[in-house]
């Protein structure tokens, strides 16, 4: 029986923000992630648009992984109509409730300010959704073990397999009809801290690959020295190293390096601060799902103990004024919200400070331009000028650069018949398509938010 399957490219096309795709297939329609778009204002504003297909209709959601970028929508899809099931492995689900009560959290705390401070154009200012839309939510989800197939219906079937992004990520592979499609996410590193190597895929008919750093290597850096060197440079200056993080895989990551540097005595005594309640849950998480990265309980449990991990508002305020040298690993990290803002209010101005930025740092996000050394950034409705030192780790990324990226499609049995460059920004996205040509001799494409194409199956 030949059908088609009708794509529709609602997000991560031709930016690196708001994963989704929409599959129209043998009379279901199954969604591919469910992001929330980040950055640059003209894509921030998306979020408030309506969804552009009819959520009642939507009979599945399959989610890659946690982070806000690939699950942030999911309370809005929710609130205008959607009731099927959210489905994803069990450290994913554990993550994406976590990342979302966070993130309403935030709006919350964000509208509640900018109502008070009047900065914001909207009158009232609203948040996308609240913590009660993000229950409903978490109530559909489904779990999934890895590498088991799932049949859905008669014609589809699909499976999650471990990707090494971040704790619970895979890679989708969805058999529709005779054809198998194959949806990347974010694909990991191949030497990683915590994780395991990323499983490779064997064949894709339609392949659907991320680019974030399409066009980048990795630089060829030792990230334990410079953590180190920041650190000595924060003793000898007296200041504060403030390092904005991910929650989910570089807190503990940046916590797990940090330890060993200690661990050997090759840094000085420090206090060392965690402030991120989403970071403190998400450890949780790895206590609850060991067998799913390389750290023995004994060596979690010593882990933690290197830290001062703050669970109250009110100890953020008592690091703040508290005067001694200290490193403070703080959410977010793009610098987009979070505790960290809080921390840089005091002390970007201060040149006795340092800021190490440790990933990627989106298009329009206050990271950028901290990255790219703007002389001031706005925050809470005013702006700070830029006196700490910044730095930057590159190769602690939780992103394949462009070599690992044509090393995951290595293995392919098969040419595949199409292949989507997705989830990059557009210089990164044609960077790859080309070397993917020169490597492999297959054409890629590159969608743009709003395609939509038929397959036949």
């Amino acid at each position: 029986m030949e059908s088609n399957v009708k794509i529709h490219f609602l997000g991560a096309s031709g930016t690196v923000t708001g994963s989704k795709f929409l599959l129209e297939a043998f009379g279901k329609n199954i969604l591919v992630d469910c992001g929330m778009f980040q950055g640059l204002k003209e894509l921030r504003e998306m979020n408030w648009n309506s969804f552009p297909f009819p959520p009642e209709k939507i009979d599945l959601v399959l989610l890659t992984h946690g982070h806000l970028d690939h699950t942030g929508s999911l309370p809005r899809l929710v609130k205008e109509g959607f009731t099927g099931q959210i489905t994803g492995t069990s450290p994913t689900l554990a993550i994406a409730e976590i990342i979302l009560v966070d993130s309403a959290k935030i709006q919350q705390e964000d509208a509640e300010r900018a109502n008070e401070e009047h900065y914001s154009l909207h009158e009232p200012a609203l948040p996308l959704y609240d913590e009660k839309d993000v229950a409903q939510t978490v109530a559909l989800f489904k779990t999934a073990k890895p590498d088991e197939w799932i049949i859905f219906s008669e014609h589809i079937k699909f499976r999650f397999r471990p990707n090494a992004h971040i704790l619970g990520s895979t890679y989708i592979e969805l058999e529709i009809g005779k054809k198998i499609f194959v949806f990347s996410g974010d694909v990991g590193q191949d030497e990683d801290s915590l994780l395991d190597p990323p499983l490779k895929p064997k064949r894709a008919d339609l392949l659907f690959l991320e680019s974030t750093y399409g066009d980048k290597l990795h630089p060829d850096e030792d990230p334990d020295m410079i953590i180190k060197k920041a650190i000595e440079t924060t003793m000898e200056q007296q200041g504060m190293l403030i390092i904005p993080s991910f929650a989910v895989e570089r807190l503990q990551t940046l916590m797990y390096r940090i330890y060993k540097l200690r661990d050997r005595n090759l840094i000085p005594p420090i206090p060392l601060y965690i402030d991120s309640p989403m970071g403190n849950e998400v450890l949780t998480v790895f206590s609850r799902f060991m067998s799913w990265h390389k750290l023995s309980h004994e060596e979690f449990k010593r882990m933690k103990k290197s830290f001062r991990i703050i669970t109250k508002y009110r100890d953020t305020w008592k690091t703040i004024e508290d005067p001694h040298p200290k490193v403070i690993i703080a959410g977010s990290g793009m610098v987009t919200g979070g505790r960290v803002l809080t921390y840089l209010r005091f002390f970007i101005e201060d040149p006795k400070s340092t800021i190490l930025l440790t990933g990627f740092q989106a298009e329009g996000t206050r990271g950028r331009q901290i990255l790219e050394g703007l002389p001031d950034v706005k925050i809470f409705g005013k702006y700070f000028k830029v006196k700490a030192a910044v730095k930057s780790i590159n190769s602690l990324s939780a992103h394949a650069d462009q070599k690992g990226l044509l090393n995951w499609i290595s293995e392919m049995e098969n040419v595949p018949e199409r292949v989507f460059l997705i989830h990059g920004e557009k210089k990164a996205a044609d960077v790859l398509r080309v070397k993917i040509k020169d490597k492999y001799a297959w054409k890629a494409e590159i969608p743009h938010i709003g395609h939509v194409i038929t397959i036949s199956v």
